[in-house]
């Protein structure tokens, strides 16, 4: 998942190089998630304020690690090139080296196994298993035999670890167990984790069939993946109302407040094409936390003004 635009690469100090690899506009997909899961743990009496930032700094971390190591991969598989529409990708760029990439991508997920040893401490062995498949999908995502991202399945792997996962661990690791409607909630921020990466690979259809890079917009083509999109949202809107039914508080509808940007993204989406979506991508970003930072306040907020 990209967003953004670069500078020149001659212009790039190294510090701006990784922070371009990082791609900090991406990483609400990691961060809202465990807002979100947090929430429902205050909702239900059973926040654990440091298992969040644990969790949190966990979720981030994997993030930035599959970000890093998608640089690596891409670039040997030939998706990286010069007719790329998205932001410079650094390795490609040669402003990283393959081999500092690497080194730090690995060290980046030797402190999140180091950091997820807390939580699996307080959560135990589900915790453990859940980390090291989170991991072992960071690299798996673009490398390996038979790379999700180039298979059409990075859509289905998105929603489940930026979603399902995502939430449902973060707050199992404050309360102990989990139940469906903490899995409904759950579905939001992996929809729209699911729309930043559709919105992705829409604007990269061309190079990446090239190279046979066949994500999901690849095989159904940029008009079915926007009306994907559109569907998606819709969904996404309607879960604070599922979640409400399910017995949380109907301040959780204030997620609703973030519509309009909504809105505005999906007309942008069906009427841009090619550098455009840039600007898409990163609204999407932004949908994803206004719509993420206002349901998780409204979830919570029942609970904090009891206090």
């Amino acid at each position: 998942m990209t967003a953004g635009s670069a500078k020149p690469a001659e212009r790039l100090s190294r510090m701006d190089a990784w922070m371009m690899a990082i791609r900090p506009k991406t990483l609400p997909a990691g961060a809202v998630p465990v807002v979100v899961g947090t929430a429902l743990a205050a909702a239900d009496g059973k926040l654990r304020p440091v298992a969040a930032v644990v969790a949190l700094l966990c979720a981030l971390g994997i993030q930035v690690a599959t970000n890093f190591i998608n640089e690596i991969y891409d670039f040997r598989k030939g998706a990286d090139t010069a007719e790329r529409l998205g932001p410079t990708r650094t390795v490609a760029a040669g402003l990283i080296t393959e081999k500092a990439m690497m080194v730090v991508s690995v060290m980046l997920l030797l402190v999140v196994f180091l950091l997820g040893l807390y939580l699996v401490y307080l959560a135990g062995w589900p915790i453990l298993f859940i980390g090291l498949l989170s991991m072992f999908c960071a690299w798996a995502y673009t490398g390996g035999p038979y790379p999700i991202a180039y298979s059409g399945l990075g859509d289905l792997f998105v929603f489940v670890f930026f979603g399902l996962v995502a939430v449902g661990g973060t707050y199992y690791v404050q309360a102990l167990d989990i139940t469906f409607p903490v899995l409904t909630a759950a579905a939001a921020p992996g929809i729209f984790s699911v729309n930043i990466l559709l919105v992705n690979n829409i604007r990269d259809i061309d190079t990446d069939r090239k190279v046979g890079k066949m994500t999901l917009p690849a095989r159904i083509g940029g008009k079915n993946a926007r009306w994907l999109y559109l569907g998606l949202t819709v969904v996404a809107y309607f879960v604070p109302v599922w979640v409400w039914m399910a017995g949380y508080s109907l301040w959780g509808m204030l997620a609703w407040l973030s519509m309009p940007l909504a809105i505005g993204q999906i007309r942008k989406l069906f009427t841009n094409d090619g550098r455009e979506l840039n600007a898409v991508l990163s609204g999407t970003g932004k949908v994803m936390t206004l719509h993420g930072v206002l349901f998780s306040a409204g979830l919570s907020f029942p609970k904090i003004i009891s206090l």
